[in-house]
């Protein structure tokens, strides 16, 4: 299990990028050690603050293997980096990691707070038919990290689980509980590491109210 690639993207305005009209889902990859720090990688930026600004969502990675998973099912070549992921990883099933679950790349620590939603900006950078439908029924959304020991890390680097709970859920359980799988929501808030902002997910999978 290693880092294929390290991506790092700057925001720019772009009019389909939903109504902030801006973001910084262009992620490229860089040679190199890049930074980890406490919000994200040394020279990304996130554009839309309100909606991904959290620490939660620091650092965001997406398996090379679901790439080549889409690539027949869109019919074109996914370069690493197009989904907007930081980290491109190789022979991780990121759907099977688990929340709260700890990584160390490089000299960095990182920790497992949630499968990526797909937006309208998201949808709109693909430009595919039907994309978030699509992309919501593979269910394999990557996952975003939180920073738990700042570092260094680059393209190259083994990833090292230094802890994996035993009672927490999977990225495609919480996906799942995400649109309205009530048992595995009450799993989640269960689970004593669970982001703060699936309380508020909560509230709306809790109630019945399923997002589709």
């Amino acid at each position: 299990m290693y880092i294929l690639s390290v991506n790092v993207g700057r925001a720019v305005d772009a009019e389909w990028a939903g109504n902030l009209k801006r973001t910084a889902i262009d992620k490229r990859s860089v040679e190199g050690r890049v930074a980890v720090m406490v919000n994200g990688l040394g020279g990304d930026q996130r554009a839309d603050m309100v909606a991904h600004g959290s620490p939660d969502q620091a650092v965001y990675a997406y398996a090379r293997e679901d790439y080549d998973w889409w690539e027949p099912q869109l019919g074109h070549e996914l370069r690493n980096g197009r989904f907007g992921e930081n980290l491109t990883t190789s022979g991780v099933d990121l759907g099977q990691a688990v929340l709260g679950e700890r990584w160390r790349v490089g000299t960095a620590v990182l920790e497992v707070t949630a499968p990526r939603i797909p937006c309208v900006v998201f949808r709109n950078w693909l430009d595919e038919q039907g994309w978030i439908k699509r992309f919501t029924a593979a269910a394999r959304p990557g996952t975003y990290f939180r920073v738990v020991e700042l570092g260094e890390l680059g393209a190259g680097d083994d990833i090292e689980v230094l802890s994996r709970p035993y009672d927490s859920v999977t990225i495609t359980e919480a996906f799942h509980a995400y649109y309205g799988n009530r048992d595995l929501m009450r799993r989640i808030l269960s689970f004593p590491g669970h982001s703060s902002a699936w309380d508020r997910v909560a509230e709306r999978v809790l109630k019945g109210e399923i997002t589709r």
